[in-house]
Parts: C-alpha cells; structure tokens; sequence
C-alpha cells in the first residue's frame, strides 16, 4: 500500500529534521548576487505560513540554510524564497533550475504582527534583501487594506541595481492607498530618486506615531539607527518590530547556534518586538 498524507505529516511531526520534496517552478534573478525560487511541493500538500516565518531549504549533497519566506500567504500552494548568494549554500539553492528538487523543512519562527497592527497605521522599513521577508507583510495588509490605517513602505538599497521587485515597486508605488518611498545609498544622475541612507525617509512619511506599528529588516546597524529615527518622531518600542535572521542552523532550538541573549533565534524569534531585546542590541558580541 502507499503512504498516506496522513502518515507522511505524521512522520514529519515525529522527525522535525526530514525534509519534504520540492519541485523548483521558476527561477527568476532579480540582481547581480540573487534570485528568487518558486516552489511547488512534491505531494501537493499546501505549506501554510504566516508572514515574517522562515523555512530550511536543503540541497542534497550540499546542505541547508535558512532561508525567509517571500511570497504570498494567501497562496500556499506556491512557496517563493528570494535568495543571496553568499555562502556555499545558498550560492547551490540560486543555482537550482526549473524541475530540480530541494528539500524543505518548516515553516519555522515568529510572524510579523500583523493581527496586533489592525487599526493602525503601519510604517515597513526594510533594507536591502530585507525586502523579501517584509513582502508577505505588505501582502497580508493589502489584501486586507479595509483592517488598517495609513500604510507606509520605505525601501533602502545600496544602489538602484540593489533593489528587488522593481515591477512591484513601480505597481505598489501607482497605489492610492499606499505610500511609496525608496532611497539609495549611492547612485548615478541617472537616478531621478532619493539618495542616502533609508532613515532619511523616517522624518518626512507621513503617519501618526501615537497609533502607529512599524516592522523593519535588514542589516542590524540599520535596524538600530531606524528603530532610534522612529522612537525620534515617537514611537514607544512596544510597537517597533524588527528581524533578527542570525546564525540559525537547525531551526528547532537543538544546536545553539543561534543564541541571542537567553533565546534562540529559531524559536523565539526572527521578529522581536524592540523593547524586548533594546539591551541586547547596545550588547557587543551578542
């Protein structure tokens, strides 16, 4: 007889390091250093997430890294990864091609507050491939815009070929009811937008701080000087939310890797709320 789904999640609940089979749909590169994956599961049985988790991808023969979900929630059929190439993983995940398979555990981690920000404005600051983990974010608010107030993205990279989802970008930015604003660290004159560090754009959006809830991603030192430009127009940290994607390796809370402070990364995070971890961050070698 064959093996059920049934038995099949079974088995996964009793072996949270096996991984299931994914067939790569499409492969698109978005700059010089990434690409995003389109995967489809090999049993055809959804992988529901919500935004801000994360999965492990495995590539046989080479290992596996943890890698944010960067696509829809709303379609679970699909699970969509944006990935860099920096390390000998992720440098075999970007290499994968239409019909190969990789492997994929999860969906693991803490979501982006998404629930807990209806009613308010919401402010996404990320930076750089810290776009691909806030995409769901935006998704998730636009597919349900009546729940919200004023919602705001500000998109730093470090140059304009840095930037990711460019069709997007342009789509969101024709947008009533959204506002749209991206800065780059470094740019030719051919570049007709706003050049400098994304913190720029903090002063100048327009939302209340009194209600507002604001999620950013991407390098830590940029997140702490956003996180201190936000609390500057007066956002109290309970309500700032930021990423911290470090060091995870087994993504259960068994090898320690990704300690932070008295939690895990894997397990407790990757998004923490500001006033939760403000003193661990101003820690060096943390």
């Amino acid at each position: 007889m064959g093996i059920t789904k049934v038995e099949t999640r079974a088995a996964r609940h009793a072996e949270p390091m096996l991984p299931r089979p994914f067939r790569v749909e499409r492969v698109h590169r978005d700059t010089a250093d990434t690409w995003t994956l389109v995967l489809r599961a090999q049993d055809g049985e959804p992988l529901f997430f919500t935004p801000g988790q994360f999965t492990m991808l495995y590539v046989f023969g080479v290992g596996e890294a943890p890698i944010s979900i960067s696509g829809d929630p709303a379609r679970p059929d699909l699970l969509v990864h944006t990935v860099r190439a920096v390390g000998a993983v992720s440098r075999a995940i970007t290499a994968l091609r239409r019909g190969d398979t990789v492997g994929v555990r999860g969906p693991y981690g803490s979501p982006w507050p998404v629930e807990q920000a209806e009613g308010h404005d919401v402010v996404l600051v990320p930076g750089g491939i810290g776009m691909a983990p806030l995409r769901p974010a935006l998704y998730h608010l636009l597919s349900h815009r009546e729940r919200y107030r004023h919602i705001t993205l500000l998109y730093g990279a470090r140059t304009p070929a840095d930037l990711l989802y460019r069709q997007e970008l342009e789509r969101w930015r024709g947008r009533l009811d959204l506002d749209v604003a991206v800065s780059v660290d470094n740019a030719a004159t051919t570049w007709r937008g706003n050049v400098g560090v994304v913190t720029t754009l903090i002063p100048l959006a327009q939302f209340d701080p009194a209600v507002t809830v604001a999620m950013t991603c991407g390098p830590e030192v940029m997140m702490r000087f956003t996180a201190a430009s936000l609390q500057q127009r007066g956002l109290q940290t309970s309500r700032i939310f930021l990423s911290m994607e470090r060091n995870m390796r087994c993504a259960i809370g068994l090898c320690g890797h990704c300690q932070f402070g008295p939690t895990f990364v894997c397990k407790t995070g990757p998004v923490y709320r500001l006033d939760r971890i403000a003193s661990l961050l101003a820690t060096r070698e943390v």
